[in-house]
């Protein structure tokens, strides 16, 4: 075994003297040049936007901006584009259907007879109007746009323009792509996809049918609980002779 005391009298190595101090120069002097490089991309105009808020850190991967920044700045820059275009389809959507259907103004009578059946407030176009703009509060307005479409897609007898309004009907409605695209399911969607090659006015049963169940079981009891309905009951009963 080594004495304490012959470990105290050997001589440090030059070596191990400066085995600490030479490293932390290198990489100040590293850490410096790569500072002054990107002080001077700065100063081309070619710096990354993420390390102008960084003025004392280095680039990890070196002079390449491009590289550094594609988690920081280009998938933001690209998140920042969808969302711009999605704001912009929503501001579409609400420009084509601010307007509703022209109608008289409902009467108590009617506005009751809307509590009565899902049916009784769909035949009733003051009632498609009321139970829209509850739907667009809850961001489902394109389930009433799609059933309309339907409607008048159906009971249209010139047979020429079939192909042409079916299309605009898939793609605003049953187009994956669309803003507007309704909720269906693999059976109808598939089914759809068929008869579009040779489109008829039965194309979209199905899918009528299927959007209005969903709106009969999921919105309307919501609407004959909502604020919106009371208030207008309301407000016709206290507008009404009886009263």
């Amino acid at each position: 075994m080594v004495s304490a005391d012959k470990i105290a009298q050997e001589p440090l190595h030059p070596s191990a003297v400066n085995i600490s101090a030479t490293p932390m120069g290198s990489e100040r002097m590293e850490m410096r040049k790569r500072q002054m490089s990107v002080q001077q991309e700065s100063a081309a105009g070619g710096a990354a936007p993420a390390q102008q808020g960084q003025p004392g850190q280095a680039n990890p991967r070196g002079s390449n901006a491009c590289c550094f920044c594609w988690c920081c700045c280009c998938s933001c820059s690209w998140n920042e584009d969808r969302d711009e275009r999605n704001q912009k389809a929503s501001y579409d959507v609400k420009e084509e259907t601010s307007d509703c259907e022209d109608c008289p103004k409902p009467t108590l009578e009617e506005v009751r007879t809307w509590g009565q059946s899902f049916d009784k407030l769909m035949c009733c176009p003051a009632g498609r109007n009321a139970f829209r703009q509850f739907l667009r509060t809850e961001f489902s307005e394109e389930n009433m746009l799609f059933w309309l479409a339907c409607e008048e897609f159906s009971k249209d007898a010139n047979k020429t323009p079939v192909e042409e309004r079916a299309r605009v009907i898939y793609e605003d409605y049953i187009s994956i792509l669309s803003p507007k695209e309704v909720s269906l399911d693999s059976r109808v969607r598939e089914s759809i996809n068929r008869n579009m090659q040779e489109p008829n006015l039965q194309t979209f049963e199905d899918a009528q049918l299927q959007i209005y169940t969903l709106m009969q079981r999921d919105s309307y009891p919501r609407y004959m609980n909502s604020a919106a309905y009371k208030n207008l009951l309301n407000t016709l009963s206290e507008q009404s002779p009886e009263s």
